[in-house]
């Protein structure tokens, strides 16, 4: 029994020391597992994880700019900046540059003569340059004939062509945008329900010094990033997610800034049981209650409640090639001609673009987008972006409180109103009319809201000064209907 003993205890030394020596060697080492018979090493190693010491901080400028590159082309940092480098990391979670795929851009179909001659130019460039022959005139002549025939094709898309272009895998997507545009950014997660929707991103940034909460729908650039994203489609944990930030900047008095790209809210079974519409609604009327400025951005798609659940915005943009519908034109085309082929047709009825939406009043400004839309020039689409953003953010920055508040109430109680059956049959527009039953208010319980009656004849008030072209205040409407 003796003897066992001994043999045991010295396997146990043995066995510790090994332990202790492969983590002092490093991380990433593989520690060889024992039989219990012998000493002899098994046929499978054991993967001992990463020791990785915590890093504090809270700005993203900490960071050196040229330390940082995570496209792996360059060596990985060490020492203290290497530290910071992984801190700053650690905020984008699985969020990462895609490797440069230059040579295999994606191509949609009325793309496809435009990639042609782009190919036949780097091929003129390319022979010229092994033989030493001077091909400048040509190759010239080729780019202005490349930069012609893309404004063309690009000035005359179908409505279904701008679908397309909409949902171009290389779009950039939220967090692009965000990275691009921001001087800090810090993104923020959860609900405080115990979920954390990926499909619904949230953070604080600063633009040119000025601070906003960002709330932007993600998604993916790749299969795998789609699968985790959900292909964009929130679920109610990421809209209560986004509820509970927008009621953070609006306790703190930061402006909120919402980026829609999203084909809809997700409709699975699991979506409905946490109770998907409630959480939208809960959305929709907090939204008109808070007291800070909001801008909402479509930067690709706009579908239905999943986007308007934070679209509810003083100023809404959309830029140049993005949609915004009611129901995708697949599922409208199935409901009404019970098939998907009539889907051309269903874009152009349900007025998706962004002229339409204008000139329909439910979008307030166009961003313009590079010659051959933001996936050609990602760039340019950000500084486009980015300067639309900060002008509209000055148009409110000196607003009241109520200012605000009136003011976005009145921009969605004007939306719809129109002559169904004018004499052409065309929808026009109709003058303003304050209809009696909207104002017919039930009787208040203690506590609530008084002079409810009061601010929605103000609101109607202000939405007929806008259609005259008046510049009249809304708390001057108020203040006078108040004294009445």
């Amino acid at each position: 029994m003796a003897g066992r003993a001994g043999v045991s205890g010295r396997r146990a030394v043995r066995s510790s020391r090994a332990v202790v020596g492969c983590a002092r060697r490093g991380a990433g080492r593989l520690a060889p597992s024992r039989r219990r018979g012998g000493g002899k090493r098994a046929g499978k190693a054991v993967a001992v994880p990463p020791l990785r010491a915590k890093e504090s901080g809270n700005e993203r400028d900490s960071v050196d700019e040229n330390m940082v590159d995570m496209s792996g082309q360059t060596g990985r940092p060490i020492g203290q900046e290497g530290k910071r480098v992984e801190w700053f990391q650690s905020f984008l979670k699985r969020f990462k540059p895609v490797q440069d795929k230059s040579d295999n851009v994606t191509a949609l179909p009325f793309e496809k003569p435009l990639f042609e001659l782009d190919k036949r130019i780097i091929e003129v460039k390319k022979v010229a340059e092994e033989n030493g022959v001077d091909v400048s005139e040509q190759v010239l002549e080729l780019e202005q004939r490349s930069s012609q025939l893309r404004h063309e094709t690009y000035s005359r898309l179908t409505p279904m062509q701008r679908l397309q272009v909409a949902r171009h895998p290389n779009r950039p997507t939220f967090l692009d945008i965000a990275l691009n545009i921001t001087d800090k950014w810090v993104e923020l997660h959860g609900d405080r329900a115990g979920y954390d929707d990926p499909s619904l991103v949230c953070g604080i940034g600063s633009i040119d010094g000025h601070t906003f909460m960002f709330i932007g729908q993600q998604k993916g650039r790749n299969t795998k990033e789609n699968i985790h994203r959900n292909f964009g489609m929130p679920t109610p944990n990421g809209y209560r997610k986004a509820l509970r930030f927008m009621r953070h900047a609006d306790k703190f008095g930061i402006p909120i800034i919402t980026f829609v790209d999203t084909p809809g809210a997700y409709a699975g079974k699991k979506a409905e049981e946490l109770g998907q519409g409630e959480a939208i609604a809960l959305n929709l009327r907090e939204m008109f209650g808070f007291r800070v400025p909001i801008l909402s951005v479509v930067i690709g798609e706009g579908g239905s409640g999943g986007a308007l659940a934070i679209g509810c915005a003083n100023k809404m943009l959309i830029m140049e090639h993005a949609v915004y519908y009611v129901a995708s034109p697949e599922a409208c085309a199935a409901i009404l001609w019970k098939s998907r082929d009539k889907a051309g047709e269903a874009t152009e009825a349900l007025r998706i673009t962004s002229k339409d939406l204008t000139d329909l009043g439910i979008m307030d400004e166009v961003i313009p987008e590079p010659l051959g839309a933001a996936h050609s020039d990602p760039v340019g689409a950000f500084m486009m972006l980015k300067q639309a953003l900060l002008h509209s953010w000055d148009e409110f920055k000196d607003k009241t409180e109520e200012e605000v508040r009136l003011q976005r109430y009145a921009k969605f109680r004007k939306l719809g109103r129109y002559i169904e059956n004018s004499e052409e049959g065309s929808g026009d527009y109709g003058d303003p009319v304050i209809n009696e039953a909207w104002t017919e208010v039930p009787e208040q319980p203690e506590g609530l809201q008084a002079g409810y009656r009061e601010l929605l004849l103000a609101a109607e008030r202000v939405v007929q000064l806008e259609k005259e072209g008046k510049d009249v205040t809304v708390a001057h409407q108020l203040e006078k209907l108040l004294e009445k």
